[in-house]
C-alpha cells in the first residue's frame, strides 16, 4: 500500500483529494494543513512514499516547504498542487526537486495518473502546461548552465567555490553532511564538473562568487 501525505490549508480540498485517491487506488493518506506540519511529519515518518503539497499556503509556502523537505529527505517524491498555470511556477518547483506539478482545477482527473507515475520513479506535469514548459526549457538552452540548478544546488556551488567544505556548509546551513554531499553530487553531474577547482573557475568566470 502507498503511504501518502496531503498538505493543504483547505480542509474541503484535502478531503476531496483524499477520498478520490482512496477510491481509485491502494493508498493510505494522512493530512496536514501547513508547511511546518508537513516538515515535522516528513521528519518523523520514514514510511512515507509521496508528499502531495499545495504550492500556496499561509506562513511557509509550498515552494519553501519543498526546499526544506528536500533537505531532510532528498529522495522523497513530491507532487505539487497549484491554482496557477504560469510556466515559472512549474519550472521553479521542478528545478527544486518536485516530481510533478498538477493544476487543482483538473487534479481529480489527473491525480491518480500523477501519483502512479511518480511512485514508479517518473515525472508528471499537467498536459495543459506541458507544451509551454517544454518551450520554456528549450528557451533556457541559451542561458548559463547554472540556471538548470535548484536554488539549494546553486547555493552549495557558491559556498564550495568560496572555499567552504561540505562539513562547514552543513553546519552553517543546519543540514546533514549527507544532504550537502547529495547536492554537491547533483550539481557536479548537471554542470559536468570533475573537481572543486572546476566549480571555483566557473563561479568566478560567471561573477557568482559571494564574499562575506
Amino acid at each position: 500500500m502507498i503511504k501518502a501525505l496531503i498538505a493543504d490549508d483547505h480542509p474541503i480540498m484535502r478531503e476531496g483529494l483524499k477520498m478520490f485517491l482512496i477510491c481509485s487506488m491502494d493508498i493510505s493518506i494522512d493530512e496536514v494543513e501547513d508547511g511546518l506540519q508537513a516538515i515535522e511529519y516528513v521528519k518523523t515518518h520514514d514510511d512515507l512514499d509521496i508528499l502531495i503539497l499545495d504550492i500556496s499556503m499561509p506562513g511557509l509556502d509550498g515552494i519553501d516547504t519543498l526546499k526544506l523537505v528536500k533537505d531532510i529527505k532528498p529522495e522523497l517524491p513530491v507532487l505539487m498542487l497549484s491554482a496557477y498555470s504560469e510556466d515559472q511556477y512549474a519550472l521553479r518547483v521542478i528545478r527544486n526537486g518536485a516530481s510533478g506539478y498538477v493544476m487543482k482545477t483538473s487534479a481529480t482527473e489527473e491525480l491518480v495518473n500523477a501519483v502512479e507515475r511518480i511512485i514508479g520513479g517518473g515525472k508528471y506535469v499537467s498536459p495543459g502546461i506541458a507544451d509551454r514548459l517544454v518551450d520554456a526549457f528549450a528557451h533556457d538552452d541559451s542561458a548559463p548552465t547554472h540556471h538548470d540548478l535548484s536554488d539549494r544546488e546553486l547555493e552549495v556551488m557558491k559556498l564550495l567555490a568560496a572555499g567552504k567544505t561540505v562539513t562547514q556548509i552543513a553546519e552553517e546551513r543546519g543540514l546533514s553532511v549527507k544532504t550537502v554531499s547529495t547536492y554537491r553530487t547533483r550539481l557536479m553531474e548537471k554542470m559536468s564538473f570533475e573537481t572543486n577547482a572546476n566549480i571555483t573557475e566557473y563561479v568566478v568566470k560567471n561573477g557568482l562568487l559571494e564574499i562575506g
